[in-house]
């Protein structure tokens, strides 16, 4: 692309977003850092109206600041993270938190990447966005949009990131990979893409490339059924530390050899890769270590999305 397409390419975008863009998103309309990236975080996983109108603001609400985030327990960061799956990503951001001794993320993408969790991708977005510093922020959606842009048939990410740190925009580097990442979310899309509509379509390539409009490989489920130990005594419910690599040190209910004749109730759930069918079942004794709550302070506590859809499938049933 020579420079005054280049130019004229950049320009086209930034006036696309200023009209089109999703300016209403909470960690867009802040500098600070620590609140970037705790939203950049968030959003590995988890679709934007649930981080934007929950998580979000709640998990802040908690912990305002990366100094009091790490003067905190990891089972209160569990707790406020209970919900949004993948705990490994609490856990980094707590081992982060307690890392940064001033109290502040470093701000550069060489330090930002030597802290638990952050990859190129988490530091440049925290570069770009927080800092507006001229780095190409590559995910999912801009991958997909310099991927047709440039016709980049072959699924080679050195190429992908270079042409895309040779388009970044150096004087408005926070809007234009905001612009590029809502493009590919909105209009760039990985089927039936909205070409009419594009800012780029007078300069973009894969018109010439038919193949980059193939359909992404479809994600293969893997379906696993759990057996759930329900442990009721005094109006209080047994929970267990979990050691497994799924919700590893949070509450959970015990997994158990399930009797028929005790059967509950069962339900569906999905984790990653997995379709869970849960199956609950009433036990008189547990012989793991146990954790006793009050059914009313589950909600609080550092306990898995699953168990507390679980507890939840319980009322009506009966115990």
């Amino acid at each position: 692309m020579n420079k005054k397409m280049l130019q004229e390419s950049q320009d086209a975008l930034l006036r696309w977003y200023e009209t089109n863009g999703r300016h209403d998103l909470a960690w867009r309309n802040t500098n600070d850092l620590y609140h970037i990236y705790i939203s950049e975080i968030m959003l590995q996983q988890t679709q934007v109206n649930r981080v934007m109108e929950h998580f979000y603001p709640n998990f802040l609400a908690k912990f305002p600041t990366l100094a009091s985030l790490s003067q905190t327990q990891e089972e209160d960061v569990l707790s406020a993270w209970s919900g949004l799956g993948y705990y490994s990503r609490a856990r980094n951001i707590h081992a982060t938190a307690k890392l940064c001794t001033t109290g502040e993320l470093p701000h550069t993408m060489e330090e930002l990447q030597k802290l638990p969790g952050i990859g190129r991708y988490t530091a440049s977005a925290v570069c770009a966005f927080g800092l507006n510093q001229a780095v190409a922020v590559v995910d999912t959606n801009i991958a997909r949009v310099i991927k047709r842009l440039f016709s980049h048939a072959k699924n080679d990410e050195k190429a992908v990131l270079k042409d895309a740190e040779s388009f970044v925009n150096i004087h408005m580097p926070r809007e234009h990979n905001l612009a590029l990442m809502d493009l590919g979310s909105l209009i760039c899309t990985p089927t039936n893409p909205k070409c009419d509509e594009c800012p780029l379509n007078f300069t973009c390539r894969a018109k010439e490339s038919p193949e980059l409009f193939t359909h992404t490989k479809k994600t293969e489920y893997e379906s696993l059924e759990l057996f759930l130990g329900i442990c009721i005594k005094q109006g209080r419910i047994a929970l267990t530390k979990s050691e497994g690599r799924m919700y590893k040190n949070m509450l959970t209910l015990p997994n158990i050899e399930p009797l028929e004749e005790h059967y509950i109730t069962s339900f569906k759930h999905s984790y990653t890769k997995y379709r869970l069918t849960v199956k609950l079942y009433k036990v008189e004794e547990l012989a793991c270590e146990k954790v006793w709550l009050e059914f009313d302070e589950v909600k609080n506590a550092h306990v898995s999305s699953l168990t507390k859809k679980a507890i939840s499938a319980l009322e009506g049933c009966d115990l």
